[in-house]
């Protein structure tokens, strides 16, 4: 008799447990999926921390696959990676936007200084006797990378930090351009 008392209770906890372990996770889970789709929609995830995403879209895909199988420990640990994985792409792609940041402003910053030492470099050798230079053509092409460096100060505030660098190449591209022009005119002034 003492025996049925003891295995009853056994039994029952046994099936409690076997009972728990059987049915899915759906809490982690759902938690698994939120986080992911905070993640998709931040933008600073989609720009700066794609890897990461990616990541956590497959631990997420791999938790669905294991649900699906019944193999609920798993799929927990699963869903655990998921939420790891989509929080590490939040903080990464802040990490990222601010990196991106920092550099658009830096470039920004220096090309607008190129911008101004280039036309004071222009203005210098109009005064320069005998010089041979389209100071027309010059004076349009300055005009046109002051208009880029304006719409890249507008993509800054704008936080478009990757046009802020696209648009900088370009514009420095076109005052080195101009830059070695006036110095090979200068040195043809010189030999005169």
């Amino acid at each position: 008799m003492k025996k049925i008392y003891f295995i009853i209770p056994a039994i029952l906890i046994l099936g409690w447990v076997l009972a728990a372990c059987a049915t899915p996770p759906v809490d982690d889970m759902n938690r698994a999926h939120e986080a992911v789709m905070r993640a998709e929609n931040d933008p600073n995830v989609v720009a700066y921390a794609s890897n990461t995403l990616l990541q956590a879209r497959d631990a997420l895909a791999r938790m669905q696959t294991e649900a699906d199988a019944r193999r609920y420990n798993t799929t927990r640990t699963h869903a655990a990676e998921a939420i790891s994985l989509a929080e590490r792409a939040i903080a990464d792609g802040r990490t990222g936007e601010a990196r991106a940041r920092e550099e658009a402003e830096n470039t920004l910053r220096s090309v607008g200084q190129l911008l101004d030492e280039t036309t004071s470099a222009v203005n210098a050798a109009r005064r320069v006797p005998d010089i041979r230079l389209d100071f027309n053509a010059i004076t349009r092409e300055l005009g046109v990378a002051r208009n880029g460096y304006e719409e890249a100060q507008r993509s800054f505030q704008a936080g478009n930090y990757r046009d802020v660098i696209s648009r900088s190449q370009i514009i420095r591209s076109m005052l080195s351009d101009i830059n070695d022009r006036l110095r090979e005119a200068l040195r043809a002034a010189g030999r005169k």
